[in-house]
């Protein structure tokens, strides 16, 4: 079964860091802000989620990603994270379900986390299956 591991927001940037509860709305985490909302934010891209499987194989190949860490507001464990592909519907808890609309693309404000600077190795296109993703709230 799925559980949220954790939930990150910030004033802006990178790393999100953990908030004890938050509140949903189709925007996001209410108090939670994009640096660049031509790129993030908004209601198709209102939380992005990430897989805590995902950044701890990330951590056992050397690097210093952690949850947060990538931008993303909700980290799930438990999940197939191959099965979440855009258009899969998630409950979040007992109130909010979420629609993924699409893969982010990642940023080289991640580049930090990676022993060799490769921020690349979050790019659906380039390692499928290590993507954060994004969605919209229902």
């Amino acid at each position: 079964m799925a559980t949220v591991h954790q939930i990150s927001a910030s004033d802006g940037g990178v790393p999100k860091t953990a908030v004890e509860r938050a509140m949903i709305t189709a925007l996001g985490v209410l108090g939670d802000r994009q640096r660049n909302t031509q790129v993030h934010g908004g209601p198709e891209r209102a939380l992005c989620l990430f897989s805590l499987e995902v950044i701890e194989a990330l951590r056992a190949e050397g690097h210093s990603i952690y949850p947060g860490a990538a931008g993303e507001n909700i980290t799930i464990t438990g999940l197939d994270w191959d099965q979440v592909t855009p258009g899969v519907r998630l409950a979040i808890g007992p109130e909010v379900v979420v629609e993924i609309t699409s893969y982010t693309s990642p940023c080289t404000s991640q580049a930090r986390w990676f022993t060799d600077g490769d921020f690349t190795r979050l790019s659906q296109r380039r390692n499928p299956g290590r993507s954060r993703v994004y969605s919209r709230v229902l």
